[in-house]
């Protein structure tokens, strides 16, 4: 049990019989009249402030009740706090007032006992911790002489965070030459309990101040001012407004600040700020005190009088004044008990206090005050649980339901056998990677954007077809060659491809093989003129297949880097995400150069002109051959080619020499024995095209490229299909248990490694666990609350 919990177990809120007192007077926490039900809702809020450790406390995300004493520098607040709580803190430089010193008292049945803590939310350089750290500072105290030492060496721990907190638990009581820091934010926490306590909940804070010292930090006075402003900004935060009596109340900060916060003076107990913080929604308690009324001038009391009548800066509360042991008295070591009757004979025996009204003197003296705040809080807390239970209650189903949903949006926290489960992450990534190697329905699947590419490379490579022209370069200006109509069916192509600048004239063909001729008889070309003209095709074929192949590789390696993080991303500080991609980048790079040499092969067979296609072929071969004859012929005779197409002896057409002769020509044919003719028979009696030879070597280097290409375009994404992205997921399991190391001797321990989870995540998610369960804790004592 930690010294806070031990702490806890022994509180509860007294009763009369406890006190030693009559029922009828209790005051505040200490009233025996307080209804059961109310005890309960003290008890429990109690129970709420100490939820969970000290350092993950429900207080830190719900507003409950507690008292903040604010004032000036010099003000008198830790003399007052040293009324209430009976102990005394360091005098030394001013070293209380520059951190927040929490206070939280609780009667018990057991002896007096102390214990002090340090509670961090911000780093040395000032930015908030991502996770609360509280510190237990020295063992249990049972002797009020060892709290003002403690809280000092507490003090200089906070004020100085780069160093251990044991070595100014440990070192010789004295103040370091400089301090790290001149005000913090974080905070030493006392927890006292006994039978001679109140019921109190409160914290000194460091005093407002308005400028700094030589070699001091500007930036301090905003430091000040935002640390107070946390504080009484809650709703159920009781402002205890200390003004000392012997400088100007209007040169006074604290109250102008307490009253933005609770500008109808509801929660405070004395002071006035508007004009630093502007103006804030009405809030509940406000008090106000009056501390040093011994140092008020000759003459001027009545100035003070009117605060104690509340005629002036009114609050609802009302105006208290005390006053404290002189610096004399202190030196002498005056006791808390004889403080507090030198304190009554000074307000019964001074003018003008003596004589002021009955209903004036109860806002005189610290007893009055202690009794006033413990009323106060007592009422808040019994207003807030009880009157607002529901509310309450809902506020805390709230945070429990977004706990509940930050912590299930984490990523999974990692498995107590991490063997196993790399195991399984690796199956689950595999059975992932091939379904989406194999293709997904979704329109950015890795298919999906491979086929672009795909279609892209074949319109490359049916962009390199010979642009053969059965006429001469001298004819280029004057003739052109149509689309060849037998082609349309089969490419489906935005526009002809053909007309890319390189035009191949049927006499430089001619020519071509006319100087290839060796022992050829004549009338017979070498293949190698058609394998010339092949070669000068596929030769261009490799920039289009590599290209192809760089494509689908980034477009794999995107959708592998994705996938990969999808399934290993949560997992990174282990480097298992980062091992993962190191080791498939390696292996795809061994695909890559396995598809890469394939595709070498491809391109190295088709140097070598060759098809067992010969029907596609030869009937490429014959619409070419007629295509370009067709063509030619139209421009050598072109009109009596089309003459003889367009005759019809049956057709009623004047007479002209062409019709007379076609009719002489047509009748004499059957007397010689031919029969069967048709007029465009008769351009067979033409003399022979000399480029003819040329004509057939076209023809058949054409027809091979339609053979070649079409298979050339459907291979080269087969093997890049079959080789890279199907080859991606052949043996890769074996591929990452090797390259992870898992199934080496050290398997287990590299496991472990891997899955460890990053530290940001690890403290998120022990920070929300350590949430939900306070927050749980606190449900649970609602549930058990009657009203």
């Amino acid at each position: 049990m930690s010294a806070s919990d031990e702490f806890l177990s022994d509180v509860h809120t007294p009763s009369a019989s406890d006190l030693g007192v009559e029922q009828d007077v209790g005051v505040g926490l200490s009233d025996p009249h307080v209804a059961q039900s109310r005890r309960r809702m003290l008890d429990l809020v109690n129970r709420l402030h100490s939820t969970g450790k000290p350092s993950f406390r429900v207080q830190i995300d719900m507003d409950l009740p507690q008292i903040a004493v604010i004032g000036v520098q010099s003000a008198g607040k830790s003399s007052l706090i040293e009324s209430i709580s009976g102990i005394t803190l360091p005098r030394a430089a001013g070293t209380c007032t520059r951190c927040p010193t929490e206070c939280r008292l609780a009667y018990s049945n057991e002896p007096w006992k102390c214990n002090v803590s340090l509670r961090f939310i911000t780093s040395p350089n000032g930015q908030p911790l991502d996770q609360v750290r509280n510190e237990a500072f020295g063992p249990t105290m049972l002797d009020k002489r060892e709290v003002e030492e403690r809280i000092r060496r507490a003090q200089r721990a906070v004020l100085n965070p780069s160093t251990p907190a044991k070595e100014f638990l440990q070192g010789e009581d004295e103040d370091p030459s400089e301090r790290q820091l001149t005000f913090s934010s974080n905070c030493v926490s006392l927890q006292i309990s006994g039978r001679d306590v109140a019921d109190l909940s409160f914290c000194d804070l460091p005093g407002l101040i308005s400028s700094v010292g030589k070699g001091g930090n500007a930036n301090d006075i905003e430091l000040v001012k935002g640390l107070v402003t946390s504080y009484i900004s809650k709703p159920s935060c009781i402002i205890l407004s200390t003004v000392a009596c012997e400088t100007d109340f209007e040169n006074q900060g604290a109250h102008h600040l307490a009253k933005l916060h609770d500008p109808t003076g509801k929660r405070t107990i004395g002071t006035s700020l508007t004009s630093i913080f502007g103006s804030y929604s009405d809030l509940e308690c406000l008090l106000g005190v009056l501390t040093k009324p011994d140092r008020i001038p000759h003459g001027e009391e009545d100035r003070w009088l009117k605060y104690i009548r509340n005629d002036s800066e009114a609050l609802e509360n009302g105006w208290f004044c005390v006053k404290q042991p002189s610096s004399k008295s202190l030196s002498a070591g005056i006791s808390w008990k004889e403080a507090r009757e030198e304190e009554n004979e000074w307000f019964s025996l001074t003018e003008p206090w003596m004589s002021l009204e009955s209903n004036c003197q109860s806002h005189l003296r610290t007893e009055n005050l202690t009794e006033r705040l413990s009323v106060i809080l007592s009422e808040l807390i019994a207003k807030r649980p009880v009157s607002m239970l529901p509310e309450i209650h809902e506020e805390l189903q709230n945070h429990l339901r977004k706990t509940e949903k930050q912590i299930q949006d984490l990523p999974k926290p990692p498995s107590d056998d991490p063997f196993s489960e790399v195991l399984h992450l690796i199956g689950a990534f595999t059975r992932s990677l091939s379904h989406h190697l194999e293709g997904t329905p979704s329109s950015d699947g890795l298919i999906q954007s491979i086929r672009p590419m795909q279609i892209k490379f074949q319109r490359a490579i049916r962009a390199t077809a010979p642009d053969f022209r059965p006429y001469e370069r001298s004819e280029a200006d004057t003739r052109s060659l149509p689309e060849a109509s037998f082609l349309e069916n089969e490419e489906h192509f935005e526009a002809p491809l053909e007309d890319n600048g390189k035009e191949i004239f049927i006499d430089e063909v001619f020519d071509r093989a006319q100087f290839a001729r060796t022992r050829e008889l004549p009338d017979n070309y070498p293949f190698v003129v058609q394998k010339g003209y092949i070669l000068d095709v596929t030769k261009q074929w490799r920039e289009p297949s590599l290209n192809l192949f760089d494509a689908v590789q980034r477009t794999l390696n995107g959708h592998l880097k994705k996938l990969i993080s999808e399934h290993f991303g949560q997992f990174g500080r282990g480097g298992l995400q980062q091992l993962v991609q190191v080791v498939l980048t390696e292996h795809l790079k061994k695909c890559g150069d396995q598809t890469k040499a394939q595709l070498n092969w491809l391109l190295e067979i088709e140097s070598r002109p060759y098809t067992l296609n010969t029907h596609y072929y030869s009937d490429y071969k014959d619409k070419f051959l007629a295509f370009y004859r067709g063509s030619r012929e139209s421009g050598l005779s072109g009109d009596l080619i089309r003459n003889l197409q367009s005759y019809d002896p049956t057709s009623p057409q004047e007479s002209s020499p062409f019709q007379e002769g076609m009719a002489h020509i047509m009748s004499a044919l059957p007397k010689v024995g031919i029969t069967g003719t048709q007029a465009v028979d008769l351009a067979k009696l033409l003399p022979l095209d000399p480029m003819e030879p040329a004509l057939a070597i076209i023809a058949g280097v054409r027809a091979y490229f339609q053979v070649a290409y079409k298979r050339f375009t459907d291979n080269i994404p087969l093997a890049i299909d079959q080789e890279f992205v199907k080859g991606v997921e052949r043996d890769i399991e074996e591929v990452l248990y090797s390259g992870l190391k898992l199934n080496g001797p050290d398997g287990h321990k590299i496991a472990r490694e891997l899955v460890q989870e990053p530290s940001g995540i690890a403290t998120q998610r022990d920070q929300l666990q350590k949430k939900l369960a306070r927050l749980n804790t606190a449900r649970e004592e609602l549930l058990h609350v009657g009203i």
